[in-house]
């Protein structure tokens, strides 16, 4: 069984589990794993809500295993990539300005979801958010003071002093002292239910076929944002082109295995949280870095060098998940953001460098773009800018007259040399399926009765809270909160 990892304040037993499939022994971040043993708690995937799970489970007294798909090198799911969290706070902090309360929360998130959202987990989600940030410092996290670093002090959401990454090393330190074993390179194939209760779990760990056994079970495993064939049933060929903003390893397989066996679903499996990110990224786990900024100060053209939309619409974070789904729906799923040289200070640069050139005609090249449509459609746009004063907030007054579709702010003309050009791809967050969840975190079954002993954190249940739409800082919120809840309630199933 697991080891103590040098925590004598808790006292860890085995159990036989009574189905195995055989007595190998198998290495183990904290200790040995023996399938012949059965633990109080096991935790489906190795990112931050199934970390809080495991971590809050442990601290219990109850002994913990947790099964990561992916290497040690790239464990964490998506995780690896957040960087802030929302959080309610009373008064401010160091790292949280003014105040920001329930009610203001709560409006927000009914705004963007609108109303696609239970209302009872989302007020829990939401008041015990006022502590996570205490107990998340407690298990190592670091957030970053204002006004210190690069990024402005927020009121609705403390960043993590060096993102998701080092708060992932923090959390399975924390986990390795507490003495939760952690297993990785190790697939769940199935929980085959019995009246809805997980008797067995089913893994390939280390390329080695085994069955595991626990008393509770907490799924953290995402959903399937990465199974390009599931996205396929939705969205056609055009998922094929799809870039994958986090973890490859997001196949769903769970979800699908829960699912199959009367699991209540959640979340519309249609829908994707899409933004507009650089065409260049990888495949997979490009994270936020190959999201571009440029596109308000630019115009965006498909192959056929249209315009699809007025860029200077929206300016605030849900420009990018609006500019994802347009891009998604363009021709070979790309588009094109071209400016010169005069907006380049108006934006973060994207990783990549823009391509560049000195003329329309040459940039149209480079783009494999037909030259003179290019030409005639920025000499359109040109033609229709009525200009506003440049002042501290830029050409935000700017905008465009007899022109479809307009754009109604930073509408600056494009005629000054060298002539730039980014790649937009759609690049998918996370998928809005999931599994039906109750307070406590108990999944539910399709006829409304609650699971017997499967809980469930994370990605996989948080379209119970955030139905449709996104919040800055929200998926590490549900995560979290859930988490705690759920390797609470698994601990204290266990242990009764």
């Amino acid at each position: 069984m697991g080891s103590n990892g040098g925590s004598p304040a808790f006292s860890v037993q085995a159990r036989p589990c009574g189905v195995h499939n055989g007595s190998k022994i198998i290495s183990v971040e904290a200790g040995m794993f023996d399938p012949l043993m059965t633990y109080d708690v096991m935790v489906v995937g190795g990112g931050n809500a199934g970390l809080c799970a495991a971590i809050t489970a442990r601290q219990t007294g109850a002994s913990v295993l947790l099964l990561e798909q992916a290497p040690r090198e790239l464990r964490g799911g998506n995780s690896r990539h957040t960087r802030n969290l929302r959080v309610i706070h009373d008064t401010p902090s160091e790292f949280l300005r003014e105040v920001y309360l329930e009610d203001e929360y709560w409006g927000d998130l009914a705004r963007v979801t609108g109303g696609n959202t239970d209302e009872n987990l989302s007020r829990i989600m939401i008041n015990e958010s006022a502590g996570v940030t205490h107990w998340m410092a407690q298990c190592g996290a670091r957030f970053q003071r204002s006004p210190s670093g690069t990024m402005n002090p927020s009121r609705k959401t403390a960043f993590l002093l060096g993102g998701g990454k080092a708060l992932l090393n923090a959390y399975y330190l924390t986990a390795e002292r507490l003495g939760v074993d952690i297993l990785y390179d190790t697939e769940v194939r199935s929980l085959p239910l019995d009246d809805g209760f997980a008797r067995e779990v089913k893994v390939v760990a280390h390329g080695v076929p085994t069955t595991v056994c626990a008393k509770a079970v907490v799924v953290s495993s995402g959903s399937f944002q990465a199974n390009i064939d599931w996205l396929k049933h939705y969205w056609g060929e055009a998922a094929d082109h799809f870039l994958i903003r986090g973890t490859a390893y997001a196949k769903g397989q769970i979800l699908k295995d829960l699912l199959d066996q009367d699991v209540a679903p959640m979340g519309n499996p249609a829908q994707c949280h899409i933004v507009a990110v650089d065409a260049r990224a990888p495949k997979f786990d490009g994270g936020i870095v190959t999201r571009l900024d440029c596109v308000p100060f630019s115009i965006v053209v498909d192959q056929n060098i249209r315009r699809i939309y007025d860029e200077g619409a929206d300016i605030g974070p849900r420009r990018y998940a609006i500019w994802g789904r347009l891009v998604a729906q363009c021709q070979n799923q790309i588009a094109y953001a071209v400016f010169d040289s005069r907006a380049e200070g108006f934006f973060r640069p994207s990783i990549y460098p823009p391509i560049r050139a000195q003329t329309i005609t040459e940039l149209a090249g480079k783009l494999a773009l037909d030259p003179p449509t290019l030409v005639a459609t920025i000499h359109a746009f040109n033609s229709a800018v009525r200009s506003g004063t440049l002042d501290g907030n830029g050409p935000s007054h700017w905008q465009t007259e007899g022109i479809t579709p307009p754009k109604t702010r930073w509408a600056l003309p494009i005629d000054t040399p060298p002539f730039n050009s980014y790649p937009l791809g759609p690049g998918i967050t996370f998928s809005y399926l999931g599994v039906k969840v109750d307070e406590n975190a108990r999944v539910l079954m399709t006829d409304g009765r609650p699971s017997g002993n499967i809980f469930a954190a994370g990605a996989i249940m948080a379209a119970n809270v955030l139905g449709q739409g996104y919040l800055a800082g929200m998926g590490m919120t549900i995560g979290t909160v859930f988490g705690r809840i759920a390797g609470r309630e698994a601990a204290k199933y266990a242990n009764h």
